[in-house]
């Protein structure tokens, strides 16, 4: 294993990628089944320069199979468009939930009906710090 520092200041760490998909199972990674070796951040991050990594507190957005703990990959230079899940600030605060639109504007919403939705009217103070492109959680 090497791990190889990248001009964009990224850290290049090349593991095996299985050549085949695995339905319900894989007992134990032989070379025979290894295709390639695959750097997760090729993989996870398309544009290094926009791109952060920030990780979610609460359970507002299980229902987007986002949890407490999880870390998302977050893309600043993507506009983002309703039904995005986004990371914003809305009042000072800053909260992760799908960008809505509806007959009466744009909202931000939950993913767990525990949640109320934030409706985003011309007096909230609000901006967009990028739009969540990857989940990374722990099984």
């Amino acid at each position: 294993m090497s791990l190889v520092a990248r001009a964009d200041g990224f850290l290049r760490l090349p593991l095996p990628l299985a050549g085949e998909s695995v339905p319900a199972g894989f007992p134990s990674p032989a070379d025979e089944y290894m295709e390639r070796r695959l750097d997760l951040n090729e993989y996870l991050v398309a544009r290094p320069e926009a791109t952060y990594f920030v990780r979610v507190s609460g359970d507002s957005m299980l229902g987007a199979s986002i949890h407490h703990g999880d870390i998302l990959v977050v893309d600043r230079s993507l506009a983002p468009r309703p039904g995005n899940v986004v990371i914003a600030q809305v009042d000072g605060e800053f909260t992760v939930k799908r960008l809505r639109k509806t007959p009466s504007g744009l909202e931000l919403a939950p993913e767990n009906p525990d949640y109320a939705v934030i409706p985003l009217t011309e007096e909230t103070d609000f901006q967009v710090w990028g739009v969540v492109l990857h989940v990374v959680h722990k099984v």
